[in-house]
């Protein structure tokens, strides 16, 4: 359910000036400080929104503020600008009802903050998608590009505009922007040639020397350093917060974004460039023979570059500066000016320049931003306009503006009041008439088209002869002095005589906001706002794009004789203008307040608010809107604020609202006159029988309240107790079963402690019986094994008894039979016992011989030459025969370890041994190198599939040489590839076949007798092979190529076997010429590398390195 809220709740001070009781300016004042103490910036009068200026950021203008207050009554929420102007909006896109929106205030008080925030709570609300998304880019963005051109920093504001400026945003019938037109008024140009003290020029100038890139300064002709330019004022060229460099790239972005090209961004930073070199231009005096003083530049340097900027003549310009030329009807008369003459015209050039730039940026910002449809438009408009200005020094433009801020209160009150009379009549209540200080007379004593200042003031610019500031003020007191509002000491009102407080050379007009004096002095030449035709058709004949535009009158075509209207009266019509654009809408108020003159927060200066007060005529707005009813509320919401004061409209009324209210207001004993029914709402007359009302709601809600307390603390705790309840049971419950499960768990441990206690004692009890049983079985083993030995012990002895017995016998049978034996064959040993000694002692020899050898046996390589000594003369042959034997064996013992492969690797090393050895030097080192031969692994690599796919035999070898050129004795990389049938050359890169040399062409090899990796394969003459000629080759692997080569010929049948050249020099066949390859020895340079080079045309001479 949606809470429903209204302006008086949770209210600091009064949020509404029109309820303030008692009405006076000091309680005006006490509730403006006590809101703005508590943060509370905005304060309504009605419809009116009050800003004071808090000079920091406040936490009110976020994202979820704008939802808030989207689509909500005015008075629902606590004031707030963005109540306003969704408000304005609303009305424009619900009821058709154009808008505009006026915000006043005097300088530094918050106007363009506010138009800001107006603005973007107006593009945050309105429709979405990319077109619209554009448009309201492009209209917020048309912001920054404005404030750098027309705003400055002053010593009241930071950020103050400069100029005057009214929006109107035009919406289609769903409430989505169009586009919108911007109106520029009353640009204070006199600030681009001189600024007060503590003031700056406009932004632009120094945003540009700050934030341009250097490339950018230098091809507009400018430096960084602000005190070369005379323009620029140097006490305040620094600003605290204010970051120069980084809004020239805001203002950059902004310019792109609003449509600007790039050539005209360029051209606006020329014309400002050249309004800081036009500055710099300055005069000395010179004096004619005729005794006329006449004007020189001092230093041309300034000029030149400023004509190059803008394209103009030095000559052309120069002139303008020097001479005037006046014309009428068909004379000109040309004449010099002085030193004065000429800063003038210096000055009003840049005045000129400046301000019709600014407003053609207007002009072309509008010519994005327009809507395109061609149907009629709802339209907001947003006036941001300088309020209401009293210096110690007032001039000319002061009087414009305090002019324009009678106009706006003129028509303030008069569409206030109009307002107010429309909806009493519109509420069918009675109007009765108001009374109130009415500025025409004001109005009148400065636009009257006869009579009035301005009117005298043009007609003082536009008389012939003499014209001064003081024949201006003269002609105001004559024609003025009776008028009550203006003031002159001169006049011939006696009583202003002797007012001190009045110089001679001024006037003071008692306007609405206070009395205001005005200087005189300047009125009439900024009336005129003279541009000498001289410069204005010098600036025509500038080549650049944009001067042209900006100066039209300067045309030789196109004179024009007639004088310029002057600048008093393009305002009063521009003025008029607004006033009758205005008049066709409804407008929406913003009345901004500067709390103090040191623009810091929590500071509030009861002097400076009084003042403006009282100038913005506040104090009258309230009395205006309190004349007739104070409040006035829709009777939907009154009864819903006001039904529980009685017990008939309380809780629920069932009938229509209006007669809800009809019962409610006599029940609570509210006098019948101090309110009135409408038609849809009710008026009360007072204040106070609302703050009365609102003091019985507030103590009835007190009673509600207190009421709904104790029915709600009643049911709290009766839903306490019965949680209570249901918890003690669900508790006990679970206490019961946790009771239970503790005392099975004790009883359970319980049971298992008897049980461990019990097996352990029948466990202890088994473990007796079965230690006491095998005890009695060891005792037993242990007595057998006793009388076992001891029976064995005996038996023992009786059978060794028993043997030496019979050895006995047998010793002395044997000694017996021998005793025999010798005595029977005596006669016989004297005869044999020679040669059986002899062959018994050969025998044992012999069997020690070959035990010996049992034991010293070499190894079972058969590279091991290693064989042991023989001892005697006679085993000799049997030695040499039996390491023959022996290493025959072994050899074949190692060769039936080998494998096939390991075999085939053997016999062509063993081939090779026979080709080379000891007849080239390379061989030995290559002994202990095995032979690989595929050494790329063709069939592997994915890099070599095509080349592996074009060979369809089996590849032998694989391996990367040089093929050498006899031009210059370089190598090439190739591919060599040998087969059973053929040799194969192919690219390394790409693996493109080059050469493919069937084995039966070759006729031969030649290689060196060198430690080099050169040969040289000979084909056979006539062959289809033969016609490129031989080829020279390099490789590390020569020996393995070349035995290969010679083996696999030798395999087959059908062909000759390959011969093999080893020599120093030989013959190669290239083409149709042979050339002799010679090979020597030299110390070379680069190491132990071997090099080719050619020596002419028959010869190539190969350098091997000496060999250590």
């Amino acid at each position: 359910m949606e809470v429903k809220t209204s302006l008086l709740d949770n209210m600091i001070g009064v949020g509404d000036m029109v309820l303030l009781e008692p009405l006076s300016e000091e309680t005006f004042l006490d509730n403006l400080r006590n809101r703005f103490d508590h943060n509370e910036i905005y304060t309504y009068i009605g419809s009116v929104v009050i800003s004071m200026n808090p000079y920091r950021s406040l936490p009110i203008f976020t994202p979820d503020k704008v939802e808030e207050y989207r689509n909500r009554n005015f008075y629902e929420l606590s004031p707030h600008i963005y109540a306003l102007a969704d408000e304005a909006y609303r009305s424009l896109r619900d009821q058709d009802k154009d808008q505009c929106i006026l915000i006043t205030g005097e300088s530094g008080a918050g106007k363009t903050e506010a138009s800001k925030l107006v603005m973007s709570y107006v593009a945050a609300v309105c429709g979405k998608g990319q077109e619209v998304n554009k448009v309201k880019e492009q209209l917020l963005q048309s912001n920054p590009v404005l404030e750098a051109f027309g705003n400055a920093k002053t010593v009241r504001n930071d950020n103050s505009s400069r100029f005057g400026k009214y929006m109107d945003i035009e919406f289609d019938f769903k409430g989505d922007p169009l586009g919108g037109v911007i109106s520029n008024y009353l640009l204070e140009k006199s600030r681009v040639v001189k600024q007060p003290r503590g003031e700056r020029n406009f932004h632009v100038f120094y945003q540009l020397l700050s934030g341009a890139s250097d490339d950018t300064l230098k091809k507009l002709k400018l430096d960084r350093d602000f005190s070369k330019y005379n323009y620029l004022s140097l006490d305040s060229a620094a600003v605290n917060g204010l970051d120069d460099a980084a809004n020239f790239r805001t203002v950059r972005n902004a310019m792109q974004i609003v449509g600007f090209m790039e050539d005209e961004v360029q051209s606006v930073l020329e014309l400002v460039a050249a309004v800081l070199k036009l500055g710099n231009i300055e005069f000395k005096p010179e004096s004619r023979c005729n005794g006329t003083d006449e004007s020189r530049i001092k230093d041309k340097n300034d000029l030149k570059e400023m004509c190059e900027l803008l394209g103009i003549e030095q000559s052309v310009l120069e002139r303008a500066f020097s001479y005037r030329t006046v014309e009428a009807k068909l004379e000109k008369v040309s004449t010099t000016l002085n030193v004065a003459q000429a800063y003038y015209a210096r000055d009003a050039l840049a005045k000129n320049l400046y301000s019709r730039l600014f407003s053609w940026l207007v002009t072309r910002i509008n010519e994005s931003i327009k809507a395109q449809a061609k149907t009629r438009h709802k339209v907001m408009g947003v006036l941001d306009i300088y309020g209401f200005e009293i210096f110690e020094d007032n001039s000319f433009e002061q009087f414009i503006i305090n002019y324009c801020n009678e106009k706006l209160q003129q028509i303030f009150i008069e569409l206030t009041l109009r307002e107010e009379q429309e909806e009493y009549v519109r509420e069918g209540i009675e109007w009765t008439n108001i009374e109130y200080f009415n500025n025409a007379i004001i109005c009148d004593l400065i636009e009257n088209h006869q009579n009035g200042i301005l009117a005298m003031l043009d007609e003082e610019c536009l008389r012939p002869g003499t014209v001064s500031d003081e024949t201006f003020l003269d002609k105001l007191n004559t024609i003025c002095a009776e008028h009550q509002h203006f003031e002159s000491r001169l006049s011939k009102n006696s009583k202003f005589l002797t007012d001190h407080s009045l110089p001679h050379s001024c006037f003071r007009i008692q306007h609405y906001a206070g009395k205001v004096l005005y200087r005189t002095e300047g009125f009439v030449d900024k009336n005129n706002d003279l541009l000498y035709r001289d410069l204005s058709q010098a600036m025509y004949k500038a080549t650049h794009s944009l001067i042209k535009q900006l100066f039209p009158e300067g045309n030789p075509a196109k004179v024009n004789l007639k004088r310029p209207l002057t600048a008093g009266f393009q305002f009063r019509a521009s003025v008029g203008t607004l006033m009758r654009n205005l008049q066709t809408k409804n407008p929406n108020y913003i009345r901004c307040i500067k709390p103090n003159d040191k623009k810091a927060p929590h500071i509030f200066t009861d002097s400076l608010v009084c003042h403006q007060l009282r100038y913005l005529g506040l104090m009258e707005n309230v009395r205006v809107r309190r004349a007739g009813y104070a409040f006035r509320q829709a009777y939907e919401p009154c009864l819903e604020r006001y039904k529980m004061l009685c017990k008939r409209t309380w809780p629920h009324w069932k009938g229509p609202a209006r007669e809800g209210v009809e019962v409610l207001m006599p029940d609570l004993q509210v006098p019948t006159e101090e309110y009135a029914y409408g038609r849809s709402k009710i008026f009360i007359r007072n204040p106070r029988t609302l703050f009365f009302l609102e003091e019985r709601r507030k103590q009835c809600l007190e009673d509600l309240a207190a009421l709904i307390q104790k029915i709600y603390r009643g049911w709290k705790c009766r839903s306490h107790f019965l949680l209570l309840k249901e918890s003690q049971i669900v508790v006990a419950a679970w206490y019961r079963r946790f009771a239970q499960q503790k005392k099975y768990k004790q009883i359970k441990s319980a049971t298992t402690v008897v049980q461990s206690y019990t097996r352990g004692w029948q466990a202890r009890k088994l473990l007796r019986e079965l230690k006491y049983q095998k005890r009695c079985e060891e005792a037993v083993t242990t007595i057998s094994a006793f009388w076992h030995g001891t029976q064995a012990r005996r038996e023992l002895r009786r059978l060794k008894e028993e043997a030496r017995r019979k050895h006995a016998v047998a010793v002395i049978w044997a000694y017996w039979k021998g005793l025999k034996v010798r005595r029977e064959y005596r006669k016989f040993f004297r005869a044999n016992a020679g040669k059986k000694i002899y062959d018994f002692t050969i025998q044992r020899i012999m069997q020690k011989y070959f035990l010996g050898l049992k034991s010293t046996v070499p190894s079972m390589s058969p590279i091991d030459k290693n064989w042991p000594s023989r001892r005697y003369l006679f085993l000799d042959g049997a030695h040499t025969e039996l390491r023959r034997i022996f290493h025959l064996w072994r050899c074949k013992k190692y060769r039936s370890q080998f494998t096939e492969e390991k075999k085939a690797v053997y016999e062509e090393k063993l081939e090779a041994s026979e080709i080379f050895k000891d007849k080239k030097t390379l061989y030995p080192s290559s002994v202990s190198q095995p032979f690989k031969g595929d050494y790329l692994e063709i069939s592997k690599n994915p890099k070599y599939q095509k080349l592996n796919s074009a060979v369809d035999e089996k590849v032998l070898l694989a391996d990367v040489v040089n093929k050498i050129n006899r031009a210059n004795g370089k190598g090439t990389p190739r591919i060599f590839l040998l087969t059973k049938k053929s040799v194969v050359l192919a690219d390394q890169k790409t693996g493109q076949v080059k050469a493919s040399v069937p084995l039966p062409d070759l006729s031969s090899v030649s290689v060196s007798t060198q430690n080099d990796g050169f040969f040289a394969l000979k084909l056979k003459e006539g062959s289809a092979s033969a016609i490129k000629g031989d080829f020279l080759l390099s490789s590390e692997h020569l020996i393995e190529i070349i035995t290969k080569l010679h083996r696999t010929g030798a395999t087959a049948a059908e062909r000759e076997q390959l011969d093999i050249d080893i020599s120093d020099e030989f013959l190669v066949q290239f083409k149709q010429d042979k050339v002799c390859v010679k090979f020597i020895q030299a110390a070379l340079k680069n190491g132990n590398s071997v090099s080719c080079k050619r020596k002419n045309n028959r010869l190539l001479e190969v350098s091997v390195p000496v060999m250590a």
